[in-house]
């Protein structure tokens, strides 16, 4: 089976941190977002991975190769990418690869967290005769979103208290009057070989938007199955810490790990035989990160090789990599491009710094 993971975004609300890396390769707990889906479709047993690339493709070319290998328990992963000369929407991607796909495949989102149980799609796919599986999150409200309406069955009605059930009725960003229901499109989806005959050739195709709703119309049979645990969209640089900070607080939990090289103490992911002492609380710390005692860090990710001078204070932050942030800087609210240098003694709120 095909485990294809959509990864061409460029992620432009994540600025600057995306000036120089694919939105998939933002870090959580240490890793890049790409690893999360790719680990929950290994854990079904999924092992033949395509990665379908757009923008700064090279550097997640470099990154998925290194999947390819033995596993820990003995599953041999074969790990590549496709690369898009332009690009080509969510399903215009993935019908690039339409030749390879032969029977029943898994296609996921490369820039979300989710506890996906992929077994348990895959076996409510083979229940229902779906021709299209759908993975749900449920949220508190839904007006931000594209909900999905459920029906016991393939002709009924909306029930919206369903978590579980065939599709009927797709709706994008409702008001809290037009709401239907509270679940979501989680970005994850099982797909019949039969499905990529509805995926135009050369032209931009999205799934959400165009290929689901047009299927629903042909009355084609859709599920879907509502997930638990967790699901962030880490579209906005805020919601890095905030996935970080539930990860943590949750860690024995979740099927999620960190590098090898790290260990939690007291709510901080750090290096290993690094004393991070208390001032810093709540906040991921990269490999090579170097912090002046004197430093004061809360609620903060710094990626790898970060530097933070005496007198510091950071709150609320993300630092990309090889940020230098000198004495008594205050820093509150801001999220900070690979490499800026800032100014000693400056204050910094509410910034986007390059």
């Amino acid at each position: 089976m095909l485990g294809i993971i959509m990864a061409g975004g460029q992620g432009s609300r994540l600025m600057p941190l995306t000036a120089s890396r694919p939105k998939p390769m933002v870090e959580v707990l240490g890793r890049p977002v790409v690893d999360y889906v790719k680990d929950a479709m290994v854990a079904a047993g999924i092992v033949d991975l395509v990665v379908t690339t757009g923008y700064r493709g090279e550097q997640l070319q470099h990154h998925v190769e290194s999947w390819s290998g033995q596993t820990e328990s003995g599953l041999s992963i074969n790990a590549s990418i496709n690369q898009e000369a332009t690009p080509m929407g969510t399903a215009g991607s993935v019908g690039l690869l339409r030749d390879r796909i032969t029977e029943t495949c898994v296609v996921g989102s490369g820039d979300s967290v989710a506890s996906f149980d992929v077994a348990s799609l895959l076996a409510a796919h083979r229940r229902s005769g779906a021709k299209v599986t759908m993975a749900l999150w449920e949220v508190e409200d839904p007006t931000e979103f594209g909900i999905v309406g459920l029906s016991e069955s393939r002709s009924g009605e909306v029930d919206g208290g369903l978590r579980r059930g065939y599709i009927r009725r797709f709706l994008e960003k409702p008001s809290r009057q037009e709401a239907f229901s509270n679940v979501i499109n989680a970005g994850l989806y099982i797909l019949e070989p039969e499905v990529f005959d509805h995926i135009p050739i050369g032209v931009k195709f999205d799934f959400s938007k165009q290929l689901f709703p047009m299927l629903l119309e042909m009355e084609w049979p859709m599920y879907a199955q509502t997930i638990d645990g967790v699901w962030f969209d880490v579209g906005q640089p805020f919601e890095l810490i905030n996935a970080q900070s539930t990860l943590m607080n949750r860690y024995d939990e979740l099927p999620f790990s960190f590098p090898s090289s790290h260990q939690i103490t007291a709510s901080v992911l750090h290096e290993r035989g690094v004393n991070v002492g208390e001032n810093v609380k709540r906040s991921v710390l990269g490999t090579g990160c170097q912090l002046h005692p004197g430093a004061r860090i809360v609620d903060s990710l710094l990626m790898d090789l970060c530097s933070v001078g005496d007198g510091a204070r950071i709150n609320h932050c993300v630092l990309g990599r090889g940020v230098t942030v000198p004495q008594d800087v205050t820093l509150e609210d801001c999220v900070v491009g690979d490499g800026a240098l800032l100014q000693p003694g400056c204050e910094y709120r509410n910034q986007k710094i390059a």
